[in-house]
């Protein structure tokens, strides 16, 4: 096969320079944002949706788009009683909106995400029913937004966060990411795993296929604080990132500081 040119992308802010390509008028994320919805209708709705519909696509689609394979998926299942956090590398264009469910199948994830993910007209209802928990955009939504993750998580759940926060298409490092989110385990003393996803050359096309690492559990320590415990979370995951971004042997896209 050609070899493939990469293409440039140049960045000047690791922490908040985004490349998904994705402008929107964002909605206003606040006290008055429903989170959880108690109706019958609306969840049984979201149950069809997300079991009959989306599940089975997302395996097809991620499948022949990435040919994509999981290792130590079985590390999982030490919690398959429990809610947990996982914390993953933010790289795939509707890959990382599909990937949670794949990985963590049959259950359901949730998935924090930025507002701007509910903001598409006459979309919202749909987005939240396949898991979302959208950010507040307002203090005064932080609240109900922490409520939301509880839970989840108490549901046995298990809750996904993408640490770095912005999406950098195919890029094969780890990305610096602060302690901040690592704030609602170390609070709530649950398993955190993380969950790294690599990018291996193809047989055919440019597409790069994909390989997702999961390493873990890792949990706080009752003797440290909640701050300690973000803190140690936090490098635990890195440090298991970094070890595993180390397989991705494929670079489509080459990201280059601007000076």
């Amino acid at each position: 096969m050609k070899e493939v040119t990469p293409e440039v992308f140049y960045y000047t802010d690791p922490l908040h320079d985004e490349f998904s390509g994705i402008t929107k008028n964002t909605i206003t994320v606040d006290k008055d944002f429903k989170y959880v919805s108690k109706n019958p209708l609306w969840r049984l709705i979201s149950f069809l949706i997300y079991r009959v519909i989306i599940t089975p696509w997302a395996y097809l689609h991620c499948k022949r788009k990435f040919k994509y394979k999981i290792v130590n998926r079985k590390a999982l299942k030490i919690h398959k009683h429990d809610g947990y956090f996982v914390y993953s590398n933010h790289t795939l264009v509707g890959g990382d909106a599909f990937f949670p469910s794949i990985v963590n199948a049959p259950r359901k994830p949730y998935i924090v995400v930025n507002a701007d993910n509910v903001s598409t007209k006459g979309t919202k209802n749909f987005i939240m029913m396949l898991g979302a928990i959208p950010i507040p955009t307002k203090f005064s939504g932080m609240p109900k937004f922490m409520h939301a993750i509880k839970t989840r998580w108490a549901e046995k759940h298990p809750i996904y966060i993408y640490p770095e926060a912005h999406l950098w298409p195919y890029y094969t490092g780890i990305r610096p990411f602060v302690a901040t989110s690592f704030k609602y385990p170390a609070e709530l003393n649950s398993p955190v795993y993380a969950s790294t996803t690599t990018f291996q050359k193809p047989k055919r096309g440019r597409t790069p296929k994909v390989t997702i690492y999961i390493d873990g559990p890792f949990y706080p320590d009752l003797s440290l604080s909640v701050k300690e415990n973000q803190q140690k979370l936090r490098d635990a995951v890195y440090n298991a990132m970094v070890e595993r971004s180390k397989y991705s042997t494929y670079e489509v896209i080459k990201y280059e500081r601007k000076h």
